[in-house]
């Protein structure tokens, strides 16, 4: 855990249509909670690092919702879509009488909170983005399995039991030295079923309608270009297989909208800004945004 010690954390049950959205709350910080969301076949605990890096800053309470189809949140039924997830986040809000407060999205996620901001620029006070969120062109006929390669076919996996979906997922490039508490939590999370047939909570038809907007749909690529709130991207030098460059490069960058800001994450790929010491710069720039948009607008 290096020198961040973690937080307590408790779960609670948004219902939102079609049953019960599960959310952990990490830190009692004063002010507006921030709301986290996490990327296409993770869960909300992949922000626990994070969390606890706020929780030392003396920053707000950390919300992270298990999206609909991961998580404790697996059994909810579609329609999915981003759209969907964009309406749970509000009712996230709603449900803690929340009015305006800051997102922070990682890979899908950010795409996501582009498209809440977007759709509800009355609740979103600022955006900070990891690593997602700005939509590049992919070559005809790319889909998700393409993009996310072993992550997404372990959806249609099976383990014998909790260590051997530690060791499939330690041999992921992405984690390969990497490893550590934080990853581990996250990984555990995913696990559902009984032994010998566990299995990621993932929903397959969940994760392939929400990659195919991401890839393809108009409003989730346009919606980074019309933002009504200031937003910041942090973006990995290496990628999701722990490749250079990554998903991002500066070029890549060039077509952002001046509201946007970019920053590199030189030691980090795709996966990794979440459960590296990283997670204390993604800690700092949550407060940061919180202090310049939230506490400004004196919600806080």
């Amino acid at each position: 855990m290096n020198d961040i010690t973690p937080v307590d954390a408790d779960e609670y049950t948004v219902p939102v249509a079609g049953g019960g959205l599960a959310v952990t709350r990490w830190g009692d910080g004063p002010g507006a909670p921030v709301l986290a969301v996490h990327g296409i076949t993770a869960n909300g605990h992949s922000f626990a690092r994070v969390a606890a890096a706020l929780a030392v800053r003396g920053g707000p309470a950390l919300h992270a919702p298990d999206l609909r189809g991961r998580g404790a949140s697996g059994g909810l039924p579609g329609p999915h879509g981003l759209a969907v997830h964009v309406d749970d986040l509000i009712a996230v809000l709603d449900h803690l009488g929340v009015e305006r407060t800051v997102l922070v999205g990682h890979s899908m996620g950010a795409f996501v909170s582009c498209l809440a901001a977007v759709r509800h620029p009355d609740r979103i006070a600022g955006l900070l983005l990891v690593d997602g969120g700005h939509g590049l062109p992919v070559p005809p006929g790319t889909d998700i399995d393409t993009v996310l390669g072993p992550a997404m076919a372990r959806l249609r996996m099976t383990f014998d039991s909790p260590d051997d979906y530690r060791a499939f997922w330690r041999r992921h490039p992405a984690f390969a030295g990497r490893w550590n508490a934080w990853a581990d939590g996250h990984v555990m999370r995913d696990l559902t079923g009984e032994a010998p047939g566990l299995r990621s909570s993932c929903d397959e038809a969940a994760v392939r309608v929400d990659g195919a907007q991401v890839l393809a749909d108009e409003e989730t690529l346009g919606a980074v270009h019309r933002l009504p709130v200031p937003a910041l991207l942090l973006w990995a030098a290496r990628g999701l297989m722990d490749e250079a460059p990554g998903l991002y490069t500066p070029e890549r960058l060039a077509g952002l909208p001046a509201s946007v800001s970019a920053l590199e994450l030189p030691d980090d790929n795709h996966y990794t800004p979440l459960f590296s010491s990283t997670a204390v710069l993604v800690a700092e720039q949550i407060h940061t945004l919180v202090q310049e948009t939230v506490q400004v607008q004196g919600q806080l």
